[in-house]
């Protein structure tokens, strides 16, 4: 029981975090559900994450694979719970409030504000991600080719990271 408790406390504290998106809580996931309580590894994390990027539907759903790990099933209802519950309440009360405050003047200067705190906290996870996947040329080589086609292109993610999973593959057996 304490386990679940663990993983409630965790993961709603990490739903705080998502503004911006999943990416914005990364270097804290990394710290709390590997430093912190060990549940996983940092290459695991990395995995879950890309699985997660790769899945329909919420790329943060990979927090119910961390839950299933620790604690199984339960430990997976848990972390999805506690991850998408506390935002969801707090995005629905924001949004009544924000559409009350429509004319408010200040509110362009907010929205401006909080974008440039999302980016700020995206990139955060992309630098501490990277440091945990971007372990020889090969991986660096691979990063970069596929910024460079997302950032001139606008393909579907998926199929660069299906396209880099396959090169690892076939890296591993060579």
């Amino acid at each position: 029981m304490k386990q679940l408790g663990d993983i409630a406390g965790v993961f709603a504290y990490l739903s705080l975090l998502t503004v911006g998106g999943g990416m914005a809580a990364f270097p804290e996931l990394k710290t709390l559900t590997v430093d912190v309580h060990h549940w996983v590894t940092f290459p695991q994390l990395l995995h879950y994450y890309s699985l997660g990027q790769l899945s329909p539907g919420p790329n943060m759903m990979m927090v119910a694979s961390i839950g299933t790990v620790v604690s199984g099933l339960p430990g997976a209802a848990v972390a999805l719970v506690a991850f998408f519950l506390p935002t969801g309440l707090l995005t629905w009360g924001i949004g009544r409030l924000w559409t009350h405050l429509q004319t408010w003047r200040w509110r362009p200067a907010i929205q401006t504000g909080l974008g440039s705190v999302s980016v700020g906290l995206v990139l955060a996870g992309a630098v501490i991600m990277a440091k945990g996947a971007v372990v020889d040329a090969l991986h660096a080589a691979i990063a970069a080719m596929v910024f460079l086609l997302l950032l001139k292109t606008k393909i579907n993610p998926a199929y660069p990271i299906v396209a880099s999973g396959l090169i690892g593959i076939l890296a591993y057996w060579v």
